[in-house]
């Protein structure tokens, strides 16, 4: 369950906050009664800081991370798009079409003469290429694409560094 605004709202967070966040980012399932015991809280203290980070934006989302192996996605691809402009409604356009393809892992507006970065998964070549038509081919907004085929996946997840005590 996401309870998170859209940006997260200024909440200052403490060591215990911190600490809480890296035992979630490593596992989110946790039992609340182990990470107070490591972070020497209450389990109800450690609630209510859980709670208030998620609705406060900090705490995003909590999710699965599946394999791409057991699901049959053998095509991970980096791709960099160009638009034709940079106005506002192009990017917002972009972003909008991006943001909602399921295909899309990852997206980033970028600077440095492209515009996104996406990593997008596919099961084959040819769902992989129907994919580029839809998203960057046939998409008026898109000037060009490049696609970088991974080879393997060295490293994936979500983990940031928190810094601080």
């Amino acid at each position: 369950m996401t309870r998170a605004p859209a940006s997260p709202r200024k909440r200052p967070l403490d060591s215990f906050d911190r600490a809480i966040l890296r035992i979630l980012q490593r596992d989110n399932k946790t039992p609340q009664r182990t990470i107070a015991e490591a972070v020497n809280l209450s389990a109800a203290a450690v609630q209510r800081r859980v709670a208030a980070m998620e609705d406060a934006g900090i705490i995003k989302k909590n999710v699965a991370i599946v394999s791409t192996q057991a699901v049959q996605m053998s095509i991970t691809s980096i791709v960099q798009v160009q638009l034709v402009d940079e106005r506002r409604q192009t990017v917002d356009k972009a972003k909008a079409l991006f943001a909602q393809a399921p295909e899309v892992q990852q997206c980033y507006y970028v600077t440095g003469g492209i515009s996104f970065v996406l990593v997008v998964v596919a099961p084959d070549m040819v769902v992989y290429e129907a994919i580029t038509r839809r998203l960057f081919a046939d998409n008026d907004t898109v000037k060009s694409y490049g696609s970088l085929i991974a080879l393997d996946r060295v490293k994936t997840g979500a983990e940031i560094v928190i810094p601080g005590a």
